[in-house]
């Protein structure tokens, strides 16, 4: 079951924690997530798996900042969020959408218990103006049935900011390193 706006209001500070939260944000059955006002472009063309990849930030400035069609940026949530007791899932906006602007390429899907800011893989179809601040994605909540286990990565929990793939640390592992 999905949650609905007045349940997410009710939970947040219990076992929904977003910060900062402001109900205006509220939808009914999600809440909207705002771009902060940082990005990150990695430098290689050709990314590799298993090896860190080098990137760079970029910071939108108050007039926006135009992307680039078949580039990916990395962008963040400004909000803070907690989950406890149920899967986070994040989507972008239909307004969104319609320009023809991904938020998330294929990590839509939050774990029980993580605990951060939501890393954004941003994608545009062809050239678009965007602006910090604006609401650019939502969260909603399934319940769950079944024993759980709490998100415990030590790739990804707490992050303070923007997060690259830390996928080489499983090549490393599967190493043994």
């Amino acid at each position: 079951m999905i949650l609905t706006g007045p349940e997410i209001h009710q939970r947040q500070g219990k076992d929904i924690i977003i910060e900062p939260y402001n109900a205006e944000q509220l939808n009914p059955n999600s809440y909207n997530l705002r771009l902060h006002e940082s990005l990150m472009t990695y430098d290689e063309d050709i990314l590799d798996m298993a090896k860190p990849n080098h990137a760079h930030h970029l910071t939108i400035p108050d007039e926006g900042l135009v992307l680039q069609p078949h580039k990916l940026y990395l962008g963040r949530t400004l909000e803070r969020t907690e989950t406890f007791n149920l899967v986070p899932m994040l989507e972008g906006r239909s307004s969104v959408g319609r320009l023809g602007l991904f938020v998330h390429v294929t990590a839509g899907f939050g774990d029980v218990g993580f605990r951060g800011f939501w890393t954004l893989e941003i994608f545009a179809v062809q050239p678009i103006r965007i602006y910090k601040g604006v609401e650019i994605c939502q969260i909603f909540y399934h319940t769950i049935e079944g024993e759980q286990k709490t998100y415990d990565s030590g790739k990804y929990q707490n992050n303070k900011g923007i997060q690259p793939s830390m996928l080489y640390k499983d090549f490393a592992k599967m190493r043994g390193e």
